[in-house]
């Protein structure tokens, strides 16, 4: 008796595998696998990958996003740096704050003792003053000498500060540092002949002008 499932291309199935049988020469024609559908998982396609995270957006479109989604990164790095920024400038203005109320009080401090040291140095010129104005009394006469001293005692106190006297008899006439109240007839240009006030100077800057007669050729 014989399998009748042999005849006119009928298959055989085993457990493994299905094969075709030729009906005619009744050879194995060779195997038939199942079709799976199994995806790709590595792709390189931009549109696959557009299609698969935004359906309907083309290549462009998604480039567009992605070079939006970079600046909206940049612009939070810029944030953080400008928030970085902030702080440093205020630590700075905090640290100059604190340079500038030092440098006042220095800056106090020094003329404070500037002018302690002027003062303690006028002190002894005080004194002669007073002791000379006390001898007017008994003998007048005493006086001129006594100022004259006294005269000499500031000139040296404003020599120790370093200060310069200009503007006396007999010195030229220079604009820098004198100014000329009257113009007289003499024998020589431009020459100082009587001081009404003594010019002062410290190096080359000017402290006080000496308020002086000039001469002039006639």
């Amino acid at each position: 008796m014989t399998d009748d499932n042999t005849k006119n291309g009928a298959t055989t199935e085993t457990d493994a595998d299905l094969k075709t049988i030729d009906a005619q020469t009744g050879e194995v024609q060779g195997e038939q696998t199942a079709d799976l559908d199994v995806p790709d998982t590595e792709t390189d396609n931009l549109e696959e990958d557009v299609d698969t995270a935004f359906p309907g957006m083309d290549g462009a479109m998604f480039a567009q996003v992605q070079e939006m989604m970079a600046k909206m990164e940049r612009a939070d790095e810029l944030e953080k740096e400008n928030a970085d920024l902030r702080v440093k400038l205020s630590r700075l203005a905090t640290d100059f704050e604190g340079y500038r109320t030092r440098t006042q009080q220095d800056v106090a401090a020094a003329q404070g003792q500037g002018i302690s040291k002027a003062a303690e140095a006028l002190m002894p010129v005080y004194d002669d003053i007073d002791r000379a104005l006390s001898m007017v009394s008994d003998d007048p006469a005493k006086l001129v000498p006594g100022m004259q001293a006294v005269q000499g005692k500031v000139l040296g106190v404003f020599s120790g500060l370093g200060l310069e006297a200009t503007g006396k008899v007999g010195e030229a006439f220079d604009p820098q540092w004198h100014e000329a109240l009257q113009v007289v007839p003499g024998d020589e240009d431009d020459v100082i002949v009587q001081v009404y006030q003594l010019g002062f100077r410290m190096g080359e800057r000017l402290v006080r002008p000496a308020r002086v007669v000039v001469s002039r050729k006639g």
